[in-house]
């Protein structure tokens, strides 16, 4: 039976089976209990108003918005929330990108359990995970004036880059994010503007090269 004082976690991930993991991973620890999961990111949104959690784990990829946009409104709604991500994607992909945005930490789904346990407290405690290499490119990144082109796009246009790199079409890429034809071609354009690219292999080249689709 865990303590009252526990650390409630609210774990958001599309994947039964991811969800399942980290729930078994957290649950070798007595002090961490995962209080609610959510599929979507309207659920999580849901969930925060009529629950209390100390932590946040989320997935990047969700079905309706992006992990960033649900961290972005998590930050806004329930500020002493704390807010950890957990993806797929490598740190170079999004790590920067969501600590800049509130994040307290940003930790990959090949994460082994005493690290993503040693995390949730950090957070809990209003610290900040950072592995070393994350640390690293935190101190190169705060001491340099250049950066990876990727870093100009905004969230959106980082998520039409990739679309565009797995090969979708725009008309498919514009129901995916529920946008206009229209609105992904301007998209488009300004990802080829910002990374001074011309075609779609050049940015599918670019995608690859960057590790952006892992």
């Amino acid at each position: 039976m865990r303590p009252e004082s526990s650390i409630k976690v609210l774990l958001v991930d599309d994947h039964a089976v991811v969800r399942n993991g980290v729930r078994l991973m957290l649950g070798t620890a007595t002090d961490i209990e995962v209080a609610a999961e959510a599929e979507r990111a309207r659920d999580a949104l849901s969930l925060v108003q009529v629950q209390c959690f100390d932590v946040a784990l989320i997935d990047i990829a969700l079905p309706d918005r992006s992990g960033l946009d649900l961290l972005k409104s998590l930050r806004t709604q329930q500020p002493a929330l704390a807010v950890l991500i957990l993806s797929i994607y490598s740190e170079e992909v999004y790590a920067l990108r969501a600590i800049r945005l509130g994040a307290s930490g940003y930790l990959t789904k090949s994460t082994p359990a005493k690290t993503l346990i040693a995390a949730v407290r950090k957070a809990h405690a209003g610290g900040r995970y950072v592995s070393p290499e994350l640390a690293e490119r935190l101190a190169q990144h705060l001491g340099s004036t250049s950066t990876a082109s990727h870093e100009a796009l905004s969230d959106r246009e980082l998520e039409v880059l990739k679309l565009i790199a797995l090969g979708e079409s725009l008309a498919r890429i514009a129901e995916a994010l529920h946008l206009s034809p229209n609105t992904v071609t301007t998209y488009r354009a300004r990802i080829c503007q910002k990374m001074q690219l011309k075609s779609n292999a050049q940015l599918t080249r670019y995608a690859l090269e960057h590790g952006l689709l892992i």
